[in-house]
């Protein structure tokens, strides 16, 4: 089945317009979906909005989005006032600078798409773009309304194609400082650092995806297909989680249970520059 295009729009860099297309790179459509069900009838349950004053149910054209200005009291926006105050969209996605991937920071990356040619006739000019970026070592930030909202793109070479990735916004990244702001200044013994570097060596490996699965997934098909055939499910076996007493007596276990390292798989894989960490 051809893959639909989730957006549409062209590619402006300076005078050059290449006309583009973005598909979904990562979906979650395969995960089990539940439904709820009431336990007395087996009968679906769905929802209703109800009025929470009256307890009467508020019918879909009757409902409208309302910001809280202060309790109870609410500013009413329907659709048609939201969709004035967003940004028109033209459909253009404007280059605004050319960088480093590795200036960005693994934080400010969203959801990625596959962005394509958008018509046969831009193939070649879809090309020069990504063969250029690639020479140049760089990828391209571009501006564009998407999904209601001004966005920013990071967009790179993948292979045939290029890949655009919606970047977060400063405001919606927490200060690292909020999450490690209670943890003790502390000096290491040299040889639990040793301890903990052969335990790091000993496990180290090559990114190979096809060996990361959905262990969730995969135990909820099992349990489904057990209840269906009328099979008491078994539960997989679990490691109880110990409490760590004496620190270098746990890396030394550590380290004599580590299996040696796995070789490469040999697959082929994503070719970035390694990224800034936030700190």
């Amino acid at each position: 089945m051809t893959a639909r295009a989730n957006w549409r729009g062209t590619l402006r860099i300076g005078e050059l317009d290449c006309p583009v297309a973005l598909y979904t790179a990562v979906s979650t459509a395969e995960r089990v979906a539940f439904h709820i069900i009431n336990r007395a009838t087996g009968h679906r349950v769905r929802r209703h909005y109800v009025d929470e004053a009256t307890g009467e149910p508020v019918e879909r054209d009757d409902q409208v989005k309302g910001y809280e200005t202060e309790p109870g009291e609410y500013v009413i926006l329907d659709a048609d006032d939201i969709a004035e105050a967003v940004p028109d969209s033209d459909k253009i996605l404007s280059v605004t600078a050319f960088v480093r991937s590795d200036e960005i920071d693994d934080l400010y990356m969203d959801r990625s798409y596959y962005l394509a040619a958008g018509t046969a006739d831009a193939r070649a000019r879809h090309a020069l773009v990504r063969d250029a970026m690639r020479a140049r070592h760089v990828g391209a930030l571009a501006r564009t309304v998407l999904f209601r909202r001004v966005r920013t793109l990071l967009i790179q070479p993948e292979g045939d194609g290029l890949i655009a990735t919606v970047l977060n916004t400063r405001d919606e990244i927490h200060p690292a400082q909020e999450a490690f702001a209670d943890l003790p200044d502390l000096a290491l013994d040299d040889d639990m650092i040793a301890l903990a570097q052969q335990i790091i060596r000993s496990k180290s490996g090559h990114f190979d995806p096809t060996q990361f699965t959905d262990r969730y997934e995969a135990a909820l098909g099992d349990l489904i297909r057990a209840k269906l055939a009328g099979r008491v499910p078994r539960a997989p076996p679990r490691r109880p989680a110990g409490q760590v007493i004496d620190l270098m007596a746990a890396l030394r276990a550590s380290a004599q249970s580590a299996p040696p390292a796995r070789p490469a798989s040999g697959h082929a894989r994503r070719g970035k520059p390694q990224r800034r960490k936030a700190g």
